[in-house]
């Protein structure tokens, strides 16, 4: 109810008791949508600092504010040194006005997201400056139309069929609430008028609470059991009620955005572990590749042609067991993949082994963050935990300028698509004829770009690397090997009218690797 007219009629006499016949000696904003006024007679200071931000808008009149050296600029220097003769606030309406000597009048219009100071000059009508110049069409605010009148009477409440909210608009959203506690939408309409003059009463004499509802701090004017700071002082419970919104309110955002983000990567870690534990036993539990492979070619004359399933005597147990084929593949060819995979077995429990010991690293330090940061309570320990684990808040904001992620191999940029339409923008804004393009084969995934370097040939060690980025993000990550395709970026197109990230290759050679991406990714 901060920006409320129930609580800004109490707020403007307290503002002109402090505030009348001291002189405006700078105004300026160093924060976005933020403006600061400071406000003396030669003994005694008051600020004004009012916050516009969309997502909280709130006032403060601080004693003291100490202005940055940097990245501040000085606003509205026609109310330099004009004094302050008026507060007022307009009837029925979430804004009031300053008046100062020169016929210069300030309005804080206090709408929420659209939110604004006017500065309405010499006596005029419409406003000659605005603070928040997005806001085009609040230069059409007439001065005269601000003052809202609303007829209170009896008869307009029949009239209206007891809707409180037609009736005065200007309750907001706790005394509605306080209405529907009461059983206001059920009652007949003597009952509701009664309960309405209840609640009129009540916010004529008002205690300001603060309150604390899912998560945001809340100014009430209503008696409330579970407030976490009382007032009779409106300035007092205006100051109090910025403290928790701006500072604190953003402190337990950015530290819950933090623990979110542990939470998850915890929670991908342990899924993580636990299905490349599982495949990891299931390999290493499995009859190898290559002794199927010895028990195929030693038993080909059993082997009919076309069959899927044949039971063979297994040499390596001593006992009958069972087979499954390939179909429309012979069982020599057949044979011949298993000897391949056989040679890349090993490479690939090697490979599990150690994402499985990077993964628990990563889990155990996770882990550890999660303790630490649950024993922050305020923002400077908050900034220095993030300063001190290189946990970079903004690199995300920085990668999101453009449609890639960027790295390096063997010297060789290497560029990721992050979505199918990032994938479309790489292509067409970032690629180079010669440049190397590799995709995940059938299945959707990110483009993977490896920039030419002049007179030097792609080396196999780059390809292979490059290549096991593009199945880390596809479809095919948690496979054990994916095929991916490769060929230079002239050859790939895009087909009018096709679905985002889909192209046309007119020539690709395959390569099989294990899906891995870079150490720091999840």
């Amino acid at each position: 109810m901060h920006l409320n007219y129930h609580f800004l009629k109490f707020l403007c006499p307290a503002l002109k008791g402090s505030l009348t016949g001291k002189r405006i000696y700078e105004c300026f904003s160093q924060n976005k949508d933020e403006l600061v006024i400071g406000c003396s007679d030669g003994h005694n200071q008051i600020f004004i600092r009012a916050n516009l931000l969309p997502v909280i808008s709130a006032l403060s009149f601080p004693d003291d504010f100490k202005r940055s050296k940097r990245n501040t600029i000085s606003l509205f220097p026609n109310i330099i040194n004009q004094e302050i003769l008026d507060i007022q606030v307009f009837k029925n309406e979430r804004a009031f006005w300053i008046e100062l000597h020169k016929g210069t009048r300030l309005v804080f219009k206090l709408h929420g997201t659209r939110s604004n100071v006017l500065v309405y000059e010499n006596g005029q009508d419409l406003p000659g400056l605005l603070f928040r110049n997005e806001l085009k069409e609040d230069k059409n605010i007439l001065f005269k139309d601000l003052d809202v009148n609303l007829d209170l009477s009896l008869q307009k409440f029949t009239e209206l069929e007891g809707n409180a909210s037609k009736f005065i608009p200007t309750l907001g959203k706790i005394p509605r609430r306080w209405l529907k506690y009461k059983g206001f939408p059920e009652a007949d309409l003597q009952v509701k008028w009664n309960l309405l003059q209840e609640l009129l009463d009540i916010l004529d004499t008002p205690l300001y609470s603060i309150v604390k509802e899912e998560n945001e701090y809340n100014l009430s004017l209503l008696p409330e059991n579970k407030a976490i700071f009382q007032s009779i002082d409106p300035i007092v419970a205006c100051n109090e009620l910025f403290r928790y919104k701006v500072v604190i309110q953003a402190f337990e955002k950015e530290k819950k955005q933090w623990s979110k983000t542990f939470e998850d990567q915890r929670k991908k870690a342990i899924s993580y572990i636990k299905k490349t534990g599982a495949k990891l036993s299931e390999i290493e539990n499995e009859i190898a590749p290559s002794q199927v492979a010895d028990i195929i070619m030693a038993n080909l004359h059993q082997i009919e042609p076309g069959i899927e399933e044949v039971v063979l005597f297994n040499f390596y147990t001593q006992e009958n067991q069972t087979f499954r084929l390939k179909k429309n593949v012979s069982p020599q060819k057949f044979a011949e993949s298993l000897y391949r995979k056989s040679k890349n077995r090993k490479k690939e429990i090697q490979h599990l082994n150690e994402n499985l010991e990077l993964k628990e690293k990563q889990l155990e330090q996770t882990e550890k963050w999660l303790q630490e940061l649950e024993a922050i309570s305020h923002f400077r320990q908050l900034k220095e935990f993030v300063k001190e684990n290189h946990l970079v808040k903004h690199q995300k904001d920085r990668e999101e300028q453009v449609p890639f992620k960027r790295f390096e191999i063997d010297g060789f940029e290497v560029l990721v698509g992050k979505s199918a339409k990032a994938n479309d923008e790489l292509l067409r804004y970032f690629a180079w004829k010669d440049d190397l393009w590799l995709h995940a084969k059938d299945v959707s995934g990110s483009h993977v770009l490896v920039k030419y370097r002049s007179g030097i040939t792609f080396p196999k060690t780059v390809i292979e690397r490059a290549a096991e980025f593009a199945a880390y993000y596809s479809k095919n990550k948690n496979e054990s090997l994916a095929p991916v395709m490769y060929t230079p970026a002239k050859f790939v197109r895009k087909v009018k009218g096709s679905p985002a990230g889909a192209v046309m290759v007119d020539k690709e050679s395959v390569i099989i690797v294990p899906p891995r991406g870079p150490q720091e990714e999840d």
